[in-house]
């Protein structure tokens, strides 16, 4: 019984593909591709998108290029909140949001968003309970604006989701999780060895990998150098423990 339903399933799928107009497609492709060279030449780093992250081969969209290009696109922008849980008492916020993106007053997307007040970024703050659960609020209403937009504009190959609340909690997990092949592997973006990887940065100029070590404001980097410096990790067992960088 599986097998014919996956029989089905692929012919369906076929006829699809063979009803195309192809030059259609190649068309429709080619401008996909234009209006992405139109993106990454018009957002501006920092402000629209947020840099890449170790780890991470693509930068995030921010709300403010989401919006940008939701302008350029002519669509316009509703919220539904379809989940939620605000506990005064307790201090603990949550928000299911959905976006819809609407052109001519027709739906063309949805896209959804979640925050809550045990993330990471809100344990061990001094905000006000009160002012919480709206915090909350506009980070959901942000995640689920940049879901939409990245799926509306086919730009989920340039940008990643809005990572920007949520990155320093990623990146001390993968710092955390580091080998030194890891380490060695890290592609440096700026300086005079821009392009050169920690590890070719190593064989070239020690200095420069206690410099990073002890100066660079990126702790990725600044622990990844002191793993790469780290006589320890010539030792059998540190090597049979990952060669992971232990915890400062």
């Amino acid at each position: 019984m599986n097998d014919d339903f996956k029989v089905k399933e692929d012919n369906y799928a076929l006829s699809i593909i063979e009803n195309m107009d192809i030059e259609n497609v190649e068309n429709s492709m080619q401008k996909i591709y234009r209006f992405q060279q139109v993106i990454q030449k018009t957002l501006v780093e920092g402000h629209d998108y947020g840099k890449t992250f170790y780890g991470s081969s693509k930068p995030s969209l921010l709300k403010p290029g989401a919006e940008k290009i939701l302008m350029l696109l002519g669509i316009s922008s509703e919220y539904e909140i379809i989940d939620k849980v605000q506990n005064y008492e307790e201090g603990f916020f949550a928000f299911s949001v959905k976006s819809i993106l609407k052109k001519n007053e027709k739906i063309v997307t949805e896209g959804l968003g979640h925050s809550n007040s045990r993330e990471r970024k809100y344990l061990g703050g001094r905000q006000d309970v009160y002012m919480l659960g709206n915090t909350c609020l506009k980070m959901a209403k942000k995640r689920a604006l940049v879901d939409a937009t990245l799926t509306v504009a086919s730009l989920s190959d340039i940008f990643t989701q809005d990572m920007e609340d949520i990155t320093q909690f990623e990146e001390e997990e993968r710092v955390e999780t580091m080998t030194l092949s890891d380490a060695q592997n890290i592609k440096v973006t700026f300086g005079k060895y821009n392009g050169n990887t920690l590890g070719e940065i190593y064989n070239k100029d020690k200095g420069y990998i206690r410099w990073l070590a002890e100066k660079s404001r990126d702790d990725g980097i600044s622990r990844a150098c002191k793993l790469i410096l780290s006589p320890d990790f010539d030792t059998e067992e540190v090597q049979q423990k990952g060669n992971k960088l232990p915890p400062e």
